[in-house]
C-alpha cells in the first residue's frame, strides 16, 4: 500500500490524488457527522435524525437515500463506481450488492464520514480528491457507474465549452461492455419550483427556470436537454424514471411503461431544506399534467440508467414503517407485467409470507363473488417475495375522485353504496381486510378485484364501518374537489358523529401500530420547522396592500386640490423600499400634491428633478406634508396617517408649457399604533 492510504475499519482510504485541503464543505455540520458516525451504529440513526431534526443530518444520514438505488439489479459479481459519494448515503447499499465498490470525492473529511460509518464493509476504497486528478488511475470495467446528485456540478471540474458532454465522455470510458451509468438529477423544470420551491442548489426561486444565472457552476437539465447530451456523446440507449416526489427522498419511481394516474401524487409537502411558497396546489396541477401526457416534461427529478434498460417499471417504497413492516412493490414486464411485494428488512419476512394465508381466507370471505381476491404466491428466494398476477382495470379512487370534481353528488353516493355491498361478504365471517380503502380495489367493468390486502385481522368489521374508514382515508389523502370534505363523509357514512370519532381513534392507533416509534418524514418535516407559506393566504392581502402602495397625484390650477382634478400614476416603479416615477403636467399648475402610498409610512426624497434639473437644494422650502418632518433630514417625513401627502409649491417657479418631474422615494411601511409612537417621539427618535 502507498503511504497515502489508510484503512478505517475494513474501508480503503486512498489519499494519493488529495490536495490536502477540501474545497467543498458544508462547515461545522461536518464535524457533527462525523462525531455522530463515530459514536453511533446505523441502526440508531433514525433516533439521531429526529433529536437532530436539522436538513443536513437527515439528507446525509437517512437510510431513505438508498431507494434511488436499492432496486437495481446490482450482483456479487460486478464492480460499481460511485462517483461524489459525499458522506456515503448510497454506499451503504451498494456495497451490500456489489462486489466491489469505489468511490471517488474531492473531501477528505466527508470521505472520512463515509468510511466510518461503513466501516465493516471490505469491498469499499474511497479515492480522496479532484475527479479529474483521480480519473485517469480508474480500471476501465465497471458494470455500475452512479452520478448521484453530480452530473449538474460538471463543468465545476470540467473545462471547455461542453463540459457536460466532455464529462459523460469520460465517464463511460470506464464501462466494462454492456455496463450502465445511473444519473439522478433534479429536472430544471420540475413542478415544485413553478409552485413556490426554491431551486435546490442554490436557494433562490425561479433560478432554474429561468436557466441559472450567468455565474452559477450548477446546472440541471430538462429531459429533451438531457437526452441531447446522451445522443451527442453516442450514448442512445436509456430509460428514464420519475423519482416522486424526488430523487433525494423517492417514495415512488415511475418510468414511462408505467406514469402515475390521477391523484396518485399528493405528498407534495416535501420541503426539507428550506421555506417555500406554495402558489397552487399541486395535486391538482399535476393531475392536469398527468391527463396532459405533460407528467415526464415536469417531474421534479429524473433517474436515467444509460446502457441496456432494467425490466422494472415501477418501485413503490413503504419504509416510512416499522422494519417488520417495511417492504418495496416491484412492477415488471411491460408486456406481460408481474407485481412483486418484496420485505426490506429481515423482520418483515413473516409480513409477506402471511400474504398467501390472508388471500386464502379473503376468498373464504368474498366466496359471493361481489369482491375478487387477487391471487398471490409467495417464493421463498434469498427472501420471500409475494408474487401477484397483475390485473388489469380502473383503480376505484379513481372513480371517486372524477364523480367528486364533477360534483356529481348522487353518483359519488350509489358508487360508495356498491362499495359497502361488495365489500360486506359474509360480515359474520371471522377475518377482514382492516385498510380496505378505494385505492386497493381495481374496477373492471362489473369485476371488482381486490389487490392489496396487507393488513388482514382474525375478527369481524362491520362493512358500514369499513366502508366509513375509506372515505374517511380518502379524504385526508386526496379530498373531495366538489363537496364541504368532512361534513359530506359522516354524513354519508350513515354514522353517528361519535361513531365516526371512534373510527378516527382507532386509524390514528393502526397508524402508530404500522409506524412504530419513530417519526415519519411527514413529521420529521414539521419538526425541521421550514414553513410552506400558501400565496393563497397572501393574495388578498397582496392586493389590497397593491392598491394602497399606489401613487396619486393632485393638481392645484387656482381652486385648490381636488378628486377631480387627480390622477393614479400607473408607471410607479415600487421595489426595493423605494417608489420611482415620472409625471407630466402644463404650466398652468400651482402646485401638486404627491400621495405616496395609502398607509402609514416614513418617506424620504432621495431625487427630484423638474424638468431635468434637481431642485433638492430648495426643496426644504418648497415642500410640505402633513407627516412631521425628520429631523435629521431636510426632506424626510413621518406620517402617521394612511392617507400620507406632500405638497410641491410651484408659485414662484418657472414653468414650461409642458413640464416632467422625476422623482425617487425611499419608504418603510409602518403599523399605525408604531406610526403615532414615532411621530410623537421625534425630536428624540431622530
Amino acid at each position: 500500500m502507498s503511504d497515502k492510504t489508510e484503512k478505517i475499519g475494513n474501508v480503503i482510504l486512498n489519499l494519493n490524488d488529495y490536495s490536502g485541503s477540501d474545497i467543498y464543505s458544508d462547515g461545522d455540520i461536518e464535524d457533527r457527522l462525523l462525531s455522530i458516525v463515530r459514536e453511533h451504529k446505523p441502526s440508531e440513526f433514525d433516533g439521531i435524525i429526529e433529536s437532530e431534526a436539522n436538513w443536513p443530518v437527515l439528507y446525509h444520514l437517512s437510510k431513505k437515500r438508498e431507494n434511488i438505488v436499492e432496486w437495481l439489479d446490482i450482483n456479487k459479481s460486478q464492480k460499481v463506481l460511485e462517483v461524489g459519494s459525499g458522506c456515503g448515503a448510497i454506499t451503504g447499499v451498494l456495497s451490500q450488492k456489489a462486489g466491489s465498490v469505489t468511490c471517488v470525492d474531492l473531501s477528505k473529511r466527508r470521505s472520512l464520514i463515509n468510511a466510518c460509518r461503513h466501516s465493516d464493509a471490505d469491498n469499499i476504497e474511497i479515492r480522496v480528491g479532484n475527479f479529474t486528478d483521480v480519473e485517469p488511475g480508474l480500471p476501465c470495467d465497471f458494470d455500475y457507474i452512479f452520478l448521484i446528485g453530480v452530473f449538474e456540478y460538471g463543468q465545476c471540474y470540467i473545462e471547455g465549452e461542453r463540459p457536460f458532454h466532455t464529462f459523460l465522455n469520460i465517464i463511460k470510458k470506464h464501462l466494462k461492455p454492456g455496463g450502465r451509468i445511473v444519473i439522478a438529477i433534479e429536472n430544471r423544470l420540475g413542478l415544485k419550483y413553478f409552485a413556490g420551491c426554491r431551486e435546490d442548489h442554490l436557494g433562490t426561486f425561479f433560478s432554474g427556470i429561468e436557466n441559472y444565472p450567468s455565474k452559477s457552476n450548477v446546472r440541471t437539465f430538462s429531459r429533451p436537454v438531457l437526452e441531447s447530451i446522451f445522443k451527442d456523446c453516442g450514448l442512445n440507449e436509456y430509460k428514464f424514471y420519475y423519482p416522486y416526489p424526488d430523487y433525494k427522498f423517492p417514495i415512488t419511481l415511475f418510468s414511462d411503461e408505467r406514469l402515475p394516474k390521477t391523484g396518485e401524487l399528493v405528498n407534495n409537502d416535501r420541503n426539507f431544506d428550506r421555506d417555500r411558497f406554495c402558489f397552487f396546489d399541486e395535486k391538482k396541477a399535476f393531475d392536469a399534467l398527468i391527463k396532459d401526457g405533460l407528467f415526464p416534461v415536469f417531474s421534479n427529478s429524473y433517474l436515467v440508467v444509460l446502457g441496456e434498460a432494467p425490466g422494472v417499471d415501477y418501485v413503490r417504497y413503504s419504509n416510512d414503517r416499522q422494519d417488520k413492516y417495511a417492504i418495496k412493490t416491484v412492477i415488471s414486464g411491460a408486456d406481460s407485467p408481474a407485481v412483486e411485494k418484496i420485505p426490506l428488512e429481515k423482520e418483515g419476512f413473516d409480513h409477506i409470507r402471511k400474504l398467501s394465508e390472508s388471500c386464502k381466507r379473503l376468498k373464504e370471505k368474498y366466496s359471493d363473488g361481489k369482491l375478487l381476491v387477487s391471487e398471490v404466491s409467495v417464493c421463498e428466494k434469498e427472501t420471500p417475495v409475494a408474487m401477484i398476477p397483475f390485473v388489469k382495470g380502473r383503480n376505484l379512487s379513481e372513480i371517486f375522485d372524477e364523480l367528486s370534481e364533477k360534483g356529481d353528488e348522487e353518483g359519488f353516493k350509489k358508487l360508495y353504496r356498491e362499495f359497502k355491498d361488495r365489500i360486506g361478504g359474509r360480515e359474520d365471517y371471522p377475518y377482514c381486510d382492516r385498510d380496505m380503502v378505494f385505492s386497493n380495489i381495481l374496477v373492471d367493468k362489473d369485476t371488482w378485484t381486490l389487490i392489496d390486502y396487507e393488513w388482514t385481522v382474525n375478527e369481524a368489521i362491520p362493512a358500514r364501518r369499513q366502508a366509513a374508514r375509506a372515505l374517511y382515508c380518502h379524504a385526508l389523502e386526496r379530498g373531495f374537489a366538489g363537496f364541504e370534505t368532512m361534513d359530506f363523509v359522516i354524513r354519508l357514512s350513515g354514522l353517528s358523529p361519535e361513531e365516526f370519532d371512534s373510527i378516527i381513534s382507532e386509524e390514528v392507533r393502526f397508524q402508530r401500530e404500522v409506524n412504530g416509534p419513530r417519526l415519519t418524514m411527514g413529521q420529521i418535516k414539521q419538526k425541521i420547522g421550514n414553513d410552506t407559506a400558501d400565496f393563497n393566504r397572501f393574495e388578498e392581502e397582496i392586493a389590497a396592500r397593491a392598491k394602497k402602495l399606489r401613487v396619486q397625484i393632485y393638481t392645484d390650477r387656482g381652486a385648490g386640490f381636488s378628486e377631480a382634478d387627480s390622477f393614479f400614476v400607473n408607471n410607479a416603479v415600487i421595489k426595493d423600499n423605494s417608489i420611482e416615477f415620472k409625471i407630466e403636467f402644463t404650466g398652468d399648475v400651482r402646485a401638486l400634491r404627491i400621495d405616496p402610498m395609502s398607509l402609514p409610512c416614513v418617506v424620504s426624497v432621495r431625487s427630484f428633478n423638474l424638468n431635468d434639473e434637481s431642485v433638492l437644494p430648495y426643496l426644504k422650502r418648497k415642500l410640505t406634508a402633513n407627516g412631521k418632518r425628520l429631523k435629521s433630514s431636510k426632506t424626510g417625513f413621518v406620517f402617521a396617517t394612511s392617507d400620507p401627502g406632500m405638497t410641491l409649491s410651484l408659485a414662484d417657479t418657472k414653468l414650461r408649457d409642458k413640464n416632467t418631474l422625476d422623482v425617487c422615494l425611499g419608504y418603510s411601511l409602518l403599523d399605525t399604533d408604531l406610526a403615532d409612537a414615532v411621530s410623537n417621539s421625534i425630536k428624540i427618535i431622530f
